[in-house]
């Protein structure tokens, strides 16, 4: 992973510095409110319903097991306890105290952490697949060039004021594991005929109050000018994107206002004029940033799927982490696990200081003290040992991180909602936990089959409700909570299968939610062909069976 030369670290130094500077004038009452948010805020500070919220960058996903130890220090002394991963691959703490934000940015600086631009008009954390260099299916490692984009965009001063926020994708294995379409900026990373490195590149994708499927403006672009492409789109956005109305300001209004044809006129004629400036990518600048991500030494093993034949037939808990946590490693012998932080109960993507160091140890002990933070809040352990798997689920399980969901119905992508966003219209954590107490059953989940349900506490959409299989969406009627119903998102297996989920109808109570999903369950199962998935059945159907079903019950 990436480490911090000389720069990178009186860089981060000094940001801790001015910042506890431009603290402690604010608490003196020399800045007021107003002053003092632009500054908190390209410091990952909210203020949020009940607290300060504090959002700590994680690029790409990537940590090691000595920064994740100091997350779960802060969590300690700082917090109460635990933090929450994102669905942007960052860790968000949501009690720290105002006062001791300076102090907790110097521990995170003192392990090659921050909270740079993770919240702001700027561009925000780079985000990629979290199996990325361990994928089977990888076809180009995307870390390396998440990387140069983040040095490239980190305090950029021509793009640290846009007209809103900005978020980028990359992905590097033929399954889009990035979500690329719906995103500011997405980029799927290829090989041409010769084996060099080349990028398609979506624009104008994203979520929240208008939800749209980015636009390929760029096919098959040189990695010696992903640098130069990528500012030129970022200057015809800070030119032309709309500043009179936050609500029009993304990139996306521009896109659809302009037209892609058009959008890509402009970026072409920007590009010409800095094609061949010094942010041209050259072999030895992508080498010594690829050089952070060569692959660790592995032990050569062989593949232990049949050896671990005889514990999954011992053991149907251990048979179904198999199937559903380990996934496919390059190189024989390995495997990725996921460590499921959706216990019913908690909060989706909440882990205690205490889970997290645990997390750390296993990472040293059966990995290469890597972790990952995934989309769907969960955790990755990159590199772990065939052989090791049936220790690492016993203790996993212990944990409260062994959950054999990752894929089914109660791996729910949640944001914090009305529990302790500011912004949000409904509680999300409540919905979510009802869901997942109606259908725990494993069995009935494994007949379902793979399924995403996504919910959102407000428009901004940080549950990603709108690329979920079954999205939720939090809505105020009169100061009441009522949830909105869509079907059949997707966030891609490739940016041109993604889609956005179509609305059923009327809003339901808290209290309908659970019996309207279980409706629209039942409709699946009754009309599904063989083994087809609630997705495959839901285009070849359509909404309206469902939308039937649910309003007749609902009656």
């Amino acid at each position: 992973m990436y480490r911090y030369d000389a720069f990178d670290q009186a860089f981060v130094d000094e940001r801790v510095a001015h910042y506890r500077d431009q603290t402690r004038r604010y608490l003196a009452g020399e800045l007021t409110e107003q002053e003092f948010l632009q500054l908190r805020l390209r410091n990952g500070l909210y203020i949020q319903r009940l607290a300060p919220m504090l959002r700590v960058a994680v690029p790409y996903g990537t940590l090691s097991s000595k920064q994740l130890r100091m997350l779960a220090h802060i969590a300690r002394h700082y917090d109460r306890g635990y933090g929450h991963l994102s669905t942007r691959q960052n860790m968000q703490f949501n009690w720290p105290e105002l006062e001791e934000v300076p102090d907790i940015l110097a521990d995170l600086a003192s392990v090659e952490m921050h909270a740079i631009q993770t919240s702001g008009n700027c561009i925000r954390n780079v985000t990629a697949d979290e199996f990325a260099g361990v994928a089977a299916d990888e076809i180009i490692d995307a870390r390396p060039y998440c990387e140069l984009i983040r040095q490239w965009s980190t305090s950029h001063p021509e793009f640290d004021w846009l007209p809103r926020k900005f978020k980028i994708a990359v992905n590097g294995a033929r399954n889009d594991r990035a979500a690329i379409a719906v995103h500011d900026v997405g980029i799927q990373a290829n090989r041409d005929n010769a084996g060099n490195p080349v990028f398609d590149i979506y624009v104008g994708g994203g979520l929240g109050r208008t939800p749209v499927i980015g636009e390929l403006i760029r096919a098959s672009l040189p990695v010696e000018d992903l640098l130069t492409y990528l500012e030129a789109i970022m200057r015809v956005y800070n030119r032309y994107g709309r500043r009179d109305n936050k609500y029009k300001a993304r990139i996306k209004i521009l896109v659809r206002a302009l037209g892609a044809d058009e959008f890509r006129n402009k970026t072409d004629a920007e590009w010409t004029l800095i094609r061949s400036s010094a942010q041209q990518l050259t072999p030895q600048e992508v080498q010594r940033v690829a050089a952070h991500f060569e692959p660790p030494v592995y032990e050569k093993r062989a593949d232990a799927t049949s050896l671990l034949a005889d514990a999954r037939l011992k053991d149907p808990a251990f048979d179904r982490f198999m199937r559903h946590n380990a996934k496919p490693h390059r190189v024989a012998g390995y495997a990725s696990v996921i460590l499921s932080t959706k216990v019913t109960g908690i909060p989706p993507g909440d882990v205690t200081d205490v889970q997290m160091d645990l997390v750390a140890d296993w990472a040293d002990r059966f990995g290469h003290s890597e972790i990952r933070i995934s989309h769907e809040q969960n955790f990755v352990l990159p590199d772990v040992r065939q052989a090791d798997l049936p220790e690492l689920f016993k203790l996993a399980s212990a944990a409260g991180l062994g959950e054999t969901n990752p894929g089914l119905l109660t791996n729910i992508i949640c944001c914090p909602g009305g529990d302790y966003c500011s912004l949000a219209n409904a509680k999300s954590i409540p919905v979510a936990e009802a869901i997942q107490q109606r259908f725990d059953d494993y069995d009935y989940q494994h007949d379902l089959g793979a399924l995403d349900i996504n919910i959102s506490g407000c428009m901004n959409a940080c549950g990603h409700h709108h690329v979920g299989h079954i999205g939720i969406l939090g809505v105020d009627k009169k100061g009441e909570e009522f949830y909105q119903i869509s079907l059949g998102g997707h966030s891609g297996h490739s940016a041109a299968n993604a889609s956005l989920g179509e609305i059923v109808g009327p809003s339901f109570s808290r209290a309908e939610v659970t019996d309207a999903i279980a409706t629209i369950l039942d409709t699946y199962v009754e009309r599904r062909i063989e083994d087809e998935s609630f997705l495959h059945c839901y285009r070849r159907i359509g909404i309206a069976p469902f939308k039937e079903r649910v309003y007749a019950h609902a009656d």
